[in-house]
C-alpha cells in the first residue's frame, strides 16, 4: 500500500542519532573500565530493536552487570559509575538513572543473563526481549507502523494511567500477525480471552496455566517468559478503541490514522458548541511520571462519577497531561429538578419499606414498589464542580485544580 510507505518514510527516524548514542554509551563505559567493574553499557529498548519512530528519542540504556554481581547492589554501583554525569535517581522495582542533555536517557542496571530462568528483576528480562525481535528484522517497518497508530489514537503506553498497548505487547502482535494490516484484520476477530500463543508454550491451556489476576481481555503470551502475560495491563477500553480504529482504517485508508491530533480549548468548545462544557486545570505535584499520571487519572473518574451520581447528562469527557493537565467535561445545558426520585424497596419487603419511610418522610407508590422524593444538593454543574475542586479525594492527589471558564 503507497500510504503505508510514505507513513513509514516519513516516521523512520535519522540514524545519525545512533551515532549520539553510540558516543555517550562509549562514555558509560569508560567510567565502567575505570572502576574495574565486571559490566557493558548496551543500546536498549526501541533504539537497541531498531522501531524508534522519528523524534521519539527516550533513550533506554541498559547496563549489563556480570552476574557475580547477583547478590550486590547495582543500582548503587550505577549511580558511581554515572556520578560525573549527574544522573536523576528514580525509583522502581529497582532504582535507575535518568539524564537529561540534547536527549532523554533512561539507564537502566540488569543482570546479565542468557535465560530467563536466571532473572531476578523484571528489567533483567529487557534485553532477551531485544534479542528476540531482532531475529525478524523484515518487521521493523511494520511495529513502527502499528506504534504511530497507537500514539495518534491515544492506546499507545502500558503505564497504569493510560493501560494501553506497550512497544513489547505490537513487538509481538505485529510479528505474530505478519505485519500491520494484517494486525489491524485479526483484531477485528479479537473476542474476550484471546490468546496470542507464538510458540505455543501453553497448547491451548493458557487461560488455565496463567495466574488469575494476570488475565486481560486479550492475552499475549510473552516468548521469552511464557508464564507471563505482557497484556496483563492492557484496558478493554484500549482494546476497543483499537478495533474501531482498525475497522476504519480498513474501511478508509488515510495518513490521518497517524497523526497524533492534540485537542485545545478553542477547538473543544467549537466541536461541543451546542453543548456545556466545563474544563478544568490541574497542577500535578512532583513525583514519579507513573505515580503522577495514576493520581490525575483517579482525580479525573472521581470528578466524572460525581457528575453522573448527581444525574446531570454527561455526553463525553477527556483529559491531558503535559505540564499540567487538563480535564474537559460536555454535558447537556441543563437545570436539573428541585427534586429527584429515590428508588425504594418493594412494598413485599415490609420491613424495608417502614424503614425506608422513617429515613424519606416524602415518599410514594408506584406499581409495587416505594419512592421518596429528595431534595438536590446540586441543581446547576457550576456548583458541583465548585465543590468538586475542594473535596479532599481530589485535593489529596494534586496540587491545585481551578475551573477555568
Amino acid at each position: 500500500m503507497e500510504l503505508l510507505k510514505k507513513v513509514s518514510d516519513k516516521i523512520r527516524p535519522d540514524t545519525r542519532i545512533i551515532k549520539e548514542i553510540d558516543e555517550f554509551i562509549k562514555k558509560i563505559n569508560n567510567e565502567i573500565k575505570l572502576r574495574k567493574i565486571k559490566a557493558a553499557a548496551v543500546a536498549g529498548g526501541s533504539i537497541a530493536k531498531g522501531t524508534f519512530l522519528k523524534d521519539d528519542y527516550d533513550v533506554d540504556i541498559f547496563v549489563r552487570f556480570d552476574y557475580s554481581y547477583l547478590k550486590k547492589n547495582i543500582s548503587k554501583l550505577l549511580g558511581m559509575i554515572l556520578k560525573k554525569f549527574r544522573p536523576e535517581l528514580v525509583h522502581g522495582s529497582r532504582d535507575y538513572y535518568q539524564i537529561k542533555n540534547k536527549l532523554i536517557y533512561e539507564i537502566v542496571p540488569v543482570l546479565d543473563i542468557a535465560k530467563a530462568e536466571k532473572a531476578v528483576n523484571v528489567t533483567d528480562m529487557s534485553p532477551l526481549h531485544v534479542a528476540w525481535v531482532k531475529k525478524f528484522p523484515k518487521y521493523l517497518d511494520e511495529i513502527r507502523l502499528a506504534k504511530q497508530f497507537c500514539k495518534a489514537i491515544n492506546v499507545y503506553g502500558a503505564e497504569s494511567y493510560i493501560k494501553g498497548f506497550s512497544g513489547h505487547v505490537l513487538d509481538i502482535l505485529v510479528i505474530y500477525y505478519k505485519g500491520f494490516i494484517n494486525l489491524l484484520k485479526a483484531s477485528q476477530k479479537w473476542e474476550r480471552y484471546t490468546v496470542i500463543d507464538f510458540y505455543s508454550s501453553h497448547k491451548g491451556n493458557a487461560l488455565r496455566n496463567l495466574n488469575r489476576s494476570k488475565i486481560s481481555q486479550l492475552i499475549v503470551i510473552d516468548p521469552i517468559q511464557p508464564e507471563r502475560n505482557a497484556a496483563a495491563a492492557l484496558s478493554e477500553e484500549k482494546i476497543n478503541i483499537f478495533k474501531e480504529a482498525a475497522k476504519k482504517f480498513l474501511k478508509s485508508p488515510n495518513k490521518k490514522f497517524f497523526i497524533k491530533k492534540e485537542f485545545t480549548i478553542d477547538e473543544i468548545k467549537k466541536k461541543y458548541r451546542k453543548y456545556n462544557v466545563v474544563f478544568l486545570e490541574a497542577f500535578p505535584k512532583e513525583e514519579k511520571k507513573d505515580v503522577i499520571g495514576s493520581k490525575l487519572l483517579k482525580a479525573f473518574i472521581h470528578i466524572k462519577k460525581h457528575i453522573i451520581l448527581n444525574e446531570f447528562s454527561l455526553i463525553h469527557s477527556e483529559w491531558k497531561w503535559d505540564k499540567e493537565a487538563i480535564f474537559y467535561f460536555v454535558l447537556k445545558k441543563e437545570f436539573l429538578p428541585l427534586y429527584t426520585e429515590r428508588t425504594g424497596p418493594p412494598l413485599h419487603e415490609k420491613k424495608h419499606v417502614q424503614q425506608f419511610k422513617r429515613k424519606h418522610k416524602k415518599n410514594f407508590i408506584k406499581k409495587d414498589r416505594i419512592y421518596a422524593k429528595i431534595k438536590r444538593k446540586y441543581r446547576k454543574i457550576d456548583e458541583l464542580m465548585k465543590d468538586l475542586i475542594k473535596d479532599y479525594y481530589v485535593r489529596e492527589r494534586v496540587k491545585k485544580i481551578k475551573i477555568l471558564n
